[in-house]
C-alpha cells in the first residue's frame, strides 16, 4: 500500500541546533497516525516542516507522490495538507462563523461549502448555537472545535493536528477525541501531534514515538501503548 503523505529523511535546523533528525514517516489512506514524545522532541517542528511554515534542511515530502517540499504554505493546504496549531490560533475578534468562512475562502464550489458547514454544526453543535457570536467568548474547549472547524472547511484530504488536547478539561479532552475519531471513520487522513501519549496512541492505527529529533519507536497504535519503553517513559506503571 503507497502511502498518502511520505516524509523521508527530514531534518530541520535551528541555526546550529538540529532539532529534527533524518525522519521518515508515512500516513496512509484514512487512517490516525500518532506522533508522539515529550516536549521538545520535535513534534510540533516536524509538522510546520510538513506545512512549509518553517523551511526543512534536508528530505523530501510527498503528498500522493507528488514532492511539495519545496511549495509555499498556502500551495500546500491547495494540495489538502492543512494544519491545526498549536494554541488553536483562531480570529478572536471574527465571529463564529466569519472564522469557519475563513476555512474555505481557497473553494468555488459554494454548494458544497454550504453542506460542509453544516457537517461542521453537526459535529459541534455548540459553534452553530454560538455561530453568530466572536470567537473570542468561547472556552477554550470550544475554540478547539472552531480550529478544527476552520481546517475541516478547506477541505483537507491529510489533517495535522498539534497538541488538540492542551490546556483542555479531561471531559472536552474525551470530546475532541471522540470527534478525531467520527472524521478519521469519514476518511479523512490524519496526522496527530500529542504529549498525552494514552489518549493518542488508543485512536492511532499507528505512531511514532519522536526522541530528541530521532525516530526510536514505529508501530501500530495498540502495540505501542503496551510497549514497556513507552509505558516506563510516557504512561507509568
Amino acid at each position: 500500500m503507497s502511502a498518502l503523505l511520505h516524509i523521508e529523511n527530514l531534518s530541520v535546523n535551528y541555526g546550529h541546533i538540529q532539532a529534527v533528525k533524518n525522519i521518515s514517516l508515512e500516513l496512509q489512506n484514512s487512517e490516525i497516525t500518532a506522533l508522539v514524545g515529550a516536549n521538545g522532541a520535535g513534534k510540533s517542528t516536524s509538522l510546520l516542516a510538513i506545512s512549509g511554515l518553517i523551511k526543512a534542511a534536508s528530505g523530501t515530502i510527498r503528498m500522493a507522490g507528488e514532492d511539495i517540499s519545496t511549495l509555499s504554505p498556502h500551495q500546500i493546504v491547495q494540495k489538502g495538507v492543512v494544519q491545526v496549531a498549536e494554541g488553536r490560533a483562531i480570529l478572536t475578534t471574527l465571529t463564529v462563523q466569519e472564522n469557519l468562512d475563513l476555512g474555505a475562502y481557497t473553494r468555488k464550489d459554494k454548494i458544497q461549502i454550504h453542506r460542509d458547514l453544516d457537517y461542521i454544526f453537526t459535529l459541534f453543535p455548540v459553534l452553530k448555537n454560538r455561530a453568530t457570536g466572536l470567537a473570542g467568548n468561547l472556552s477554550g474547549g470550544e475554540q478547539q472545535m472552531l480550529a478544527i472547524g476552520r481546517a475541516l472547511m478547506a477541505k483537507p484530504k491529510v489533517l495535522l493536528l498539534d497538541e488538540p488536547s492542551m490546556g483542555l478539561a479531561p471531559l472536552m479532552v474525551q470530546e475532541i477525541f471522540r470527534v478525531l475519531k467520527e472524521i478519521n471513520q469519514s476518511g479523512l487522513t490524519i496526522l496527530l501531534v500529542e504529549q498525552n501519549v494514552r489518549q493518542a496512541l488508543k485512536i492511532a492505527q499507528r505512531g511514532y514515538v519522536l526522541e530528541n529529533g530521532e525516530i526510536v519507536l514505529q508501530d501500530s497504535g495498540q502495540n505501542l501503548l503496551h510497549n514497556p519503553r513507552v509505558i516506563a517513559a510516557y504512561l507509568g506503571a
